[in-house]
């Protein structure tokens, strides 16, 4: 939504610029071109928000947009070839610095793939536009004087391709750091998984997307069993170790597409999408057999040990339509769990194991 947002505005914004040229200068082939051509992405725009705003959105169109941006601007250029016009096409001075609005805009699509896909795609795109108007025409030739644009001049145009190059990496390289950034704030440094502050997020999220499409959504909350003793015998060094141990054995148990946080200290939780309670307590009662049988060496003292989790389930909309009616139905089921001995699975239906 937030890119929909900018894509309408900077169109809206470029489409002044024909605009004023019209107004100030007199009716040319040019202003009407690009007007033309403006005004189709300004539409384009203002229906990529209408589609996102109408929650029809798909994974693929984030790059399609991006394509098509390059892809007007070049469609610019080349309707000047078709017009006999050409060197507007490869000399103009308000069309060409067009590719890089677009090839900067997808700094905001958080891929580095759409960034470099863009600005290759505007790159090769040029590069044939410039050819074809060398080959179909002697740029240099008298009849093109007095070049109001300029005369034709091969450096130029690689030095516009190599510019052209420079905003791709360097959008790419913001992208790449933004992401690095993301992953920092969001996952927990000891764990690896998730943090606090991103689940709080998502939670909200996908509980409102399952309200909105009436899906199922599991929530589970996870307490390593007695491991305050574990750190108290083996030091918190140990501790340590174990909480990667079982943080990875987490993650392997899970889709991708599940979120798996660590809450605080040893307790864990997951947001299962899609997910109805007797599924999603089948995969958590598979994760306590694993983390069961799981041996956490403790090297300095030469002795392998073995933990327990304990786990509490709540399903939307069952327990709750709201994320903090679903965190206190699950809270609530995993003291159950503590109180009725540890190293069991409660949900709704009753006690999944013992």
């Amino acid at each position: 939504m937030l890119v929909a947002r900018i894509r309408l505005l900077l169109t809206a914004i470029l489409l002044l610029i024909p605009l004023a040229s019209l107004w100030y200068e007199q009716e040319t082939w040019e202003n009407l071109v690009g007007l033309a051509v403006t005004l189709t992405a300004f539409l384009v725009a203002l229906l990529w928000f209408w589609l996102v705003q109408q929650g029809m959105y798909r994974h693929y169109l984030g790059l399609a947009s991006s394509l098509l941006d390059v892809t007007l601007v070049s469609l610019a250029l080349f309707v000047f070839i078709l017009l006999a016009r050409p060197h507007t096409a490869v000399n103009s001075k308000v069309t060409f610095e067009a590719y890089f609005l677009a090839i900067a805009a997808t700094c905001l699509r958080y891929d580095v793939r759409i960034c470099m896909m863009a600005g290759l795609c505007a790159m090769g795109q040029y590069a044939l536009i410039v050819t074809s108007a060398s080959a179909m025409w002697d740029l240099n030739s008298p009849q093109f004087a007095p070049f109001p644009y300029g005369v034709f001049n091969w450096s130029v145009q690689v030095s516009r391709l190599i510019l052209m190059l420079t905003a791709t990496v360097l959008s790419t390289t913001v992208v790449f750091r933004v992401q690095r950034l993301l992953r920092l704030s969001t996952c927990d440094r000891m764990t690896g998984l998730f943090n606090r502050g991103y689940f709080d997020e998502r939670v909200l999220a996908e509980v409102s997307r399952a309200s909105r499409y009436h899906r199922p959504l599991t929530l589970v909350m996870m307490d390593i069993d007695h491991f305050k003793t574990f750190n108290d015998s083996h030091g918190h060094t140990a501790g340590d170790e174990a909480l990667r141990i079982l943080a990875s054995v987490m993650r392997a148990s899970f889709r991708h597409s599940d979120i798996t946080a660590r809450y605080g200290g040893e307790e864990f939780v997951v947001i299962l999408p899609e997910t109805e309670m007797a599924m999603a307590a089948e995969k958590v009662e598979k994760l306590r057999q694993s983390i069961e049988s799981t041996r956490i060496h403790i090297p300095k003292q030469g002795v392998a040990e073995r933990l327990t989790i304990s786990a509490g389930l709540s399903c939307f909309p069952e327990d709750g339509t709201a994320a903090a009616q679903l965190l206190d139905a699950a809270d609530r089921r995993l003291f159950a769990a503590k109180r009725l001995g540890r190293n069991r699975v409660v949900s709704k239906e009753g006690v999944l194991a013992s």
